[in-house]
This record gives structure tokens, sequence and C-alpha cells, in this order.
């Protein structure tokens, strides 16, 4: 049975390990590119979430353009913002030619 100790040991371990986002570029048919600090640059399409709530206002292209980082997440000028564990989960590798 594991202990408390070891469980505490796992929660350190996985906070040592979390990859930040470093950048955000926002890129053609709305998706953006994301530089994290392992140093892999990864493709989020945001096409799917385009319908939900805050980020249909992002379908307009000039607003969508306005992502920044904020914190360890990324942000718009309209105040929409995602989850962070998010960013990387739903990405995908990005290899640049």
């Amino acid at each position: 049975m594991p202990t408390i100790s070891m469980f505490f040991g796992i929660i350190i371990r996985m906070y040592y390990m979390k990859i930040e986002l470093k950048e955000v570029k926002p890129s053609t048919e709305y998706t953006l590119l994301l530089v994290f600090s392992n140093g892999e640059t990864r493709k989020l399409d945001m096409k799917p979430y385009l319908n939900l709530e805050i980020f249909k206002e992002l379908k307009d292209v000039r607003l969508f353009n306005t992502v920044k980082k904020s914190f360890d997440t990324i942000q718009w000028d309209n105040e929409a913002d995602f989850d962070p564990d998010i960013l990387y989960e739903k990405s995908t590798p990005y290899i640049t030619k």
C-alpha cells in the first residue's frame, strides 16, 4: 500500500516536471503555434472550440490574432483564455520546414 510520503513524492515530481508555455503565435486557419519549456513547438487547432461561448468571438480573425501569453496560459483581448494543461494535451507536434 502506498504511503503518504510516496504520494507527496509523486506530486512533487509532477510539479517539477511540468511543461510550461513560453510563447504563442497565431497562425493560419485558426491555429496557434505554441512553444513550450521543453523546446517543443506544437500546433493547436482552435476550430473545434470556436462554437463554444466566449470563443465564438474569436471567429473574427482580428480578435483571434490578439492572442498572447498570460501567466501560464494564453488569453485574447476579449479575455477568453484556455486551460494551460489542455494547450499541450490537445496540440500536436509542429515541424518547421
